[in-house]
């Protein structure tokens, strides 16, 4: 049996605004080997999300649609940004990076999300949307 991927959202606290209310994480080998490919670009619209647990860069081979890509810390706190990445394309390694949250295109710029703001991640344990 396939265990269900564990949700939840992600909050940037800085500027009081949601990148991703559907936020699904992608912590074991498999689901960060995977990623976002074979989504479909009607399947990743505002408000999803994917939070790659650990990840310190990505690349949009396969992916048939751009994301915005936020490099987090070990503390949450924005150490890079990449914006309306293309298919196709390799992002750049952070070292200081601990995770990766990919979001839809034009959402960092439509939260305002800049280099150290602060985000909040809340995951649930069982599967279900985080409360």
């Amino acid at each position: 049996m396939q265990e269900q991927p564990r949700k939840g959202y992600a909050f940037n606290r800085t500027r009081q605004a949601f990148l991703a209310s559907d936020l699904t994480v992608a912590d074991t080998h498999w689901a960060r080997f995977r990623g976002l490919l074979g989504t479909r670009r009607e399947n990743f619209t505002s408000g999803n999300g994917l939070w790659i647990v650990p990840c310190q860069g990505v690349h949009t081979l396969g992916m048939r649609f751009a994301i915005d890509v936020i490099y987090l810390d070990a503390d949450m706190k924005v150490v890079h940004i990449e914006e309306n990445v293309k298919p196709w394309r390799i992002t750049p390694v952070r070292l200081r990076a601990a995770t990766v949250l990919e979001v839809p295109p034009h959402t960092i710029w439509e939260t305002g999300t800049t280099v150290d703001d602060v985000i909040e991640i809340h995951v649930s344990k069982n599967g279900a949307a985080a409360a």
